[in-house]
């Protein structure tokens, strides 16, 4: 039996490939990145999207005019709106959200960007986030954009993850390191 996940990451790696390519070499990459930022959050926001990218009752045809229409409504670029036109005649929307991400990806990367994920205990000011900027972009050599997810439950410090790397200096990981400790004294 196939591993459908690999499989569907496969399908949104291949769309993706062609989407940048595509919006490269139409010198579109701002407004494919504008248009990736708005299906993030339709995606994030309407469950009436989600249900109709993933949901297998819809026909073909419905789907090509569903997605017609909210392309249309969005204003996405020709290429965005043309990608999903084929996606939903291929009944392959379901990989969008992997899409989006990989494209993302690929345009962050050709502007020498990298994104660092960072749970903090309280909000962070744009100060804040723009001097962590500053120091990982000492470390990692490229510019970072930071997302900034709170959780109260770190207490103080910072959960940072740039790639592979991750930095966790909050006080709930240090307690919990220290109540380790304690243990294996007594």
């Amino acid at each position: 039996m196939a591993d459908t996940g690999s499989t569907s990451s496969g399908v949104a790696a291949r769309y993706a490939t062609a989407v940048f390519e595509l919006a490269k070499e139409a010198k579109q990459l701002p407004a494919v990145e504008k248009d990736l930022d708005a299906l993030a959050e339709a995606l994030e926001e309407s469950a009436d999207f989600g249900d109709l990218i993933s949901n297998p009752v819809y026909t073909r045809d419905q789907l090509v005019d569903a997605i017609g229409a909210i392309s249309k409504k969005m204003g996405l670029s020709d290429t965005m709106s043309g990608t999903l036109g084929l996606m939903g005649s291929k009944r392959r929307l379901n990989v969008l959200p992997q899409l989006v991400a990989t494209v993302k990806h690929m345009i962050a990367e050709e502007k020498g960007e990298v994104t660092a994920e960072v749970t903090a205990a309280k909000a962070l000011t744009k100060a804040q986030q723009d001097k962590l900027a500053k120091t990982l972009k000492a470390s990692v050599g490229k510019d970072v954009i930071i997302n900034v997810a709170v959780d109260k439950s770190l207490i103080g410090g910072l959960i940072v993850k740039v790639g592979s790397r991750m930095i966790d200096s909050s006080i709930k990981s240090k307690l919990s390191n220290l109540q380790n400790a304690m243990k294996e004294v007594g």
